[in-house]
This record gives structure tokens, sequence and C-alpha cells, in this order.
């Protein structure tokens, strides 16, 4: 009989959302025949609610995943599944706070804690005294934790003293696709080169960096694809640079297909993000082969295996991008691939996983 198995903590699948989403949908494709998975699903965001995909039950609470009510919505899910389930993967902490009232099911407990997420500059005092107590919780509470990056490992272990096992993420799942007419005719820059980036509009993404770094004299535009609107962050960088040259910012795309047109046609892969672990665009950009230049933190080294190109500031990424050459840009991209073909694969992610699943 194969172990009952619970997935709490997202949005839920079909996915639609961030790396977690992404995360379990392969899980679900790679382990739904191995494991008897239930995979615990927002029905706030859920606009067809199945009973089962891809070999897995889903089930439903009415909170939603994001926001101040994901605590609840974890803290529901964690009460809902502790009792019934052999294994229960929680990716994220932010429910944690009651796992020392479960000291005995402990063992049970596999804790993903994605990115340290306190340490993002967009919370309050409060609320990032409130995410370090969670993901204290999380390591001390937890049967086996996971950590994504080896940056974050090292953090766990000196902060923590504890051991954890790195798997990071797949990105294989993109796919380079050429341009059709319509897609000329709506987003003219993909007619030459240009540079582009990914990315939620916060200020730990470093968002203004980047755009600080393209004017007149760049070679090439700079395509951002974003959620300008939900932030104070987002409107006012919106409305500083809407209007500058070699310039062009677009929001969100949720279309994959339409959102791998832009970026696998690109001249060269912009990442600044500078919080959390290994971040899922981030292994996608170097699945399509691009040229990648990252902000220069121990994440983004450890994730490219010190391979990338990396700034500080806007004015070291605007000397380098301005002295790019091709032979430069064949080279990142065939070492960018080069590793992701290694690690940034979901069946490897997925057997990791379950080597995990069966201590």
């Amino acid at each position: 009989m194969s172990r009952k198995i619970a997935i709490i903590g997202t949005n839920g699948i079909p996915s639609k959302y961030g790396g977690f989403e992404t995360l379990v949908e392969y899980l679900a494709e790679y382990l739904g025949t191995q494991y008897d998975i239930t995979i615990y699903c927002s029905s706030k965001t859920s606009i067809d609610k199945k009973s089962f995909y891809k070999n897995c039950k889903l089930e439903y609470i009415p909170l939603n995943a994001n926001g101040w009510q994901s605590i609840i919505y974890d803290i529901v899910s964690i009460f809902k599944s502790h009792k019934k389930f052999d294994k229960i993967l929680v990716l994220g902490c932010s429910g944690s706070i009651v796992m020392p009232l479960l000291l005995n099911y402990r063992n049970k407990f596999i804790m993903n804690l994605g990115g340290l997420d306190w340490q993002r500059s967009k919370w309050g005092f409060y609320t990032r005294k409130f995410l370090k107590f969670s993901e204290k919780m999380a390591v001390k509470y937890s049967g086996d934790v996971i950590s994504d990056n080896l940056g974050i490992k090292e953090y766990l272990r000196k902060e923590y003293n504890c051991d954890s096992i790195l798997i990071t993420y797949g990105g294989d799942q993109v796919e380079k696709i050429a341009p059709q007419n319509s897609h000329l005719e709506k987003y003219p820059f993909l007619k030459s080169g240009y540079a582009f980036s990914v990315a939620r509009i916060q200020p730990d993404n470093n968002i203004d960096m980047l755009l600080e770094s393209f004017d007149e004299t760049s070679p090439f535009p700079i395509v951002i694809v974003g959620n300008w609107h939900h932030s104070t962050y987002g409107k006012n960088i919106l409305k500083k640079f809407i209007n500058h040259p070699n310039i062009i910012l677009l929001n969100a795309i949720y279309d994959q297909k339409e959102l791998n047109i832009l970026r696998s046609n690109c001249k060269v892969y912009l990442h600044a993000h500078s919080a959390g672990g290994t971040n899922p665009a981030l292994v996608e950009a170097m699945n399509l082969s691009l040229p990648i230049l990252t902000y220069d933190c121990v994440y983004n080294r450890y994730t490219t295996n010190s391979k990338a190109l990396y700034f500080a500031d806007s004015e070291e990424l605007s000397k380098k991008i301005k002295s790019l050459s091709e032979d430069d840009l064949n080279t990142l991209g065939k070492n960018m691939y080069a590793i992701a073909k290694d690690i940034y694969q979901w069946e490897k992610i997925a057997k990791l996983y379950s080597t995990v699943i069966d201590k």
C-alpha cells in the first residue's frame, strides 16, 4: 500500500502562480502514481475545482493562500492533515507557529522554507519579527527541513544548527518559441536585441537598479514584465520610467507561451533579486540557454555556479551591458544551460523529494 502524502501551503494545482505551485505541479506529475497524494488548495483562487489532477486528490480550503490569510490557511491545513497522512510536505512556514502543539507528529512534517521571507525589505518591522519566529518554529518542530539553495542551507546550519536537505527547483518546463507575425506586431522589440527580466515589483528585487542602468546610450532596450500596479513602489517606478528611452515596461503576463516568446528571444536575461534562495525565474532562464547577468549575492552565485556575470549596482551593470560581445553572450548561454541540464530538471527534483519521503 502506497504511503499517504499531503502537500500544503500553496494555492494548489493546476499551477497558475509562483515557484511553489510549479513545484507541486511537477511533484504530482512524477510522484502521483508512486504515492497516495492529497494536495490542499485554495477555493478562492481555483476556478475549475477538480477533485483529482495528475493522480492526486485535491482538497479545498475557503481561504486565500497568500496575504494575511495565508497564516490561517496554513494552520487549518496543518490541523486537517496531521493525523491522516504518513508525511506532510509543508511549503512555506507561515503556519508553523502551531507546530509546537503537534510535537508527537513532528516526524511527519517535511518543511520547505522557500526563501528567507523575513529578510525581504517589503515587510514592516513586526511582520519581519513574526516571519522570523515562524521560521524558527518550522525548523525546530519539523522532522526534515529542505533548503532550496546552498546559501540557505549554510544559513540554517549557522542560525539553528540544522542540517537541512538541499533540493532546488526545476526549470525544464520552459521552451524556446520563435515569434510569429502577430507577436512581432504586438511586441516590435522582438525584431531586434533586447534585455529582459520578469519579476515581482518589490524593493528587494532591485527593479530601480535595473532601470537606472539603461538610457539612450544603451546598445539595446530593457523589457521588464511585472505587477507594476500592486504597490506604491511599483506605481512610483512606472511613473518615473515609463517614458524613458530604451525602457519598455509590460504588465504581468500569465500566459506561459507568451512569456516564453518574450524571454526565450532576448539578447540577455537580467536577474536582480537579492533575497530568497534559488529563484524559479532564474533557473527557467538558465534552461533556455540565456546569457545571464545577475545581482551579486550568495544565492544567485550558488544558483549559477559562479559562471554568470554579476553586478552590484546600476553603474556596474551599465558598463557590462555596453561591453558585452557576441562571443561573451554565446559562452554565457552555453554555461547556463550546462548547469541547468545537470541540476534544474523536474524529474531529478522529484526523485530527491521521494528520497526524503521514504526516509
